[in-house]
């Protein structure tokens, strides 16, 4: 894939694992929570690294 696609598939995971984070965070479950929020920053900087090579 290029970099025109992979930018939208990392702006829409960040969006997703955003929403989980808040549904796992309003129910109190913290594991799922941190899980999520890791994967949240690993996109994140994925993004980032796509985005200054172009």
């Amino acid at each position: 894939m290029n970099r025109r696609r992979l930018r939208p598939l990392y702006l829409v995971g960040i969006a997703l694992n955003a929403i989980a984070f808040s549904y796992a965070v309003t129910n109190g479950t913290w594991l799922y929570a941190g899980a999520f929020a890791l994967v949240a920053g690993y996109l994140v900087v994925r993004l980032r690294m796509v985005s200054t090579d172009g």
